[in-house]
């Protein structure tokens, strides 16, 4: 046995790590396909090493590899990483919920700042899914026992409109609508500094790929070979070292605006995880789902729903000289 083959053996014997819910293989391309070579590796199944490459679980010589098929030149440093799975099925809970409509195939909810939308490891309870299952009569089975009708998600700190599916039909359906980008939604981004800069513009666009950071494993970043992100934004007002955006994401990706404003040296305001370190002061972060429209799957009306800011909100708005709620009508 050669050399190269002996490295292989004893990487192949390595235990995953695990830290925090994640499982981490670390290795080397034999020159095969990588789906192929990671399965192995791992002892996970081939379809579910694709799935996690095809969400950005995958890194070869620090870029996001999204493809199975690839195969890197042997030798190649790649890891992978899996979520740990949350095997407990989630129960309902009486916790308040702002339920905004509703009908026998979906309602539209308020999730508060500082929910989890579903159980994860660590977040078992109190979550958003929790309280769909007290406060509705019937959810989708699409997204399995653990989010059962969660069409789109939105981070924890994140407050704003949730579309829930309750029946199987409305989710397809309504899945299909986010995947073709028939469904719209505008954000209110309180961010750091004007992404206007010195041309003083008032819009734009970015347009530049997200994936899991080869840096850091738990957040994501703009990286080559990442999955396609496209955010618009507007600058609604002017606040002190601050700019109020309506930003509409024509993509879906994980922290999505977060990881595109602080690609632009704009980060919003109050975000724990890619914000400023000596950022405005505000009570939380700043990142509401302000407005969603979507086709509805059995009329086929078009609807849209808005929800206000809640109070914590526009305090930090106020406090940073920002009197949006004069000019409302000018968000969406």
């Amino acid at each position: 046995m050669d050399e190269m083959e002996m490295n292989r053996e004893a990487e192949m014997e390595t235990e995953p790590e695990e830290e925090e819910g994640l499982r981490t293989w670390q290795g080397l391309s034999d020159g095969r396909r990588l789906d192929v070579q990671l399965s192995e590796y791992s002892g996970l199944t081939r379809s579910r090493v694709s799935s996690l490459m095809a969400d950005g679980y995958l890194t070869v010589n620090g870029a996001v590899v999204t493809k199975a098929g690839t195969r890197p030149k042997a030798g190649a440093a790649f890891v992978l990483t899996e979520p740990a799975p949350v095997s407990a099925v989630p129960e309902p809970e009486d916790i308040p919920l702002q339920i905004l409509y509703e009908d026998r195939d979906l309602a539209v909810v308020v999730k508060p700042c500082g929910m989890v939308v579903h159980p994860a490891p660590g977040n078992e309870k109190g979550t958003l899914v929790n309280a769909l299952l007290y406060h509705l009569d019937g959810l989708g089975t699409i997204g399995g026992e653990i989010r059962p009708g969660i069409v789109h998600r939105l981070d924890k700190d994140t407050s704003g409109l949730l579309l829930v599916a309750k029946n199987d039909a409305a989710h397809l359906e309504l899945s299909r609508q986010m995947q073709m980008r028939e469904t719209e939604k505008h954000y209110l981004a309180l961010v750091e500094g004007n992404p206007g800069g010195r041309n003083g513009e008032r819009e734009g666009r970015i347009d530049r790929p997200i994936g899991r950071s080869p840096a850091d494993r738990k957040k994501m970043a703009v990286v080559p070979g990442g999955r396609e992100a496209v955010t618009l934004w507007k600058i609604l007002e002017e606040g002190r070292g601050c700019s109020l955006l309506d930003v509409h994401i024509l993509t879906g990706r994980t922290h999505q605006i977060r990881v595109h404003m602080q690609s632009t040296g704009h980060p919003v305001c109050g975000d724990p995880l890619y914000g400023a370190a000596r950022g405005a002061r505000v009570p939380r972060m700043m990142l509401h789902a302000h407005s969603l429209a979507f086709t509805h799957p059995v009329t086929g009306e078009r609807m849209q729903v808005v929800c206000p800011p809640p109070d914590a909100f526009m305090e930090g708005l106020r406090g940073l000289g920002i009197t949006w709620e004069e000019k409302k009508e000018n968000c969406g």
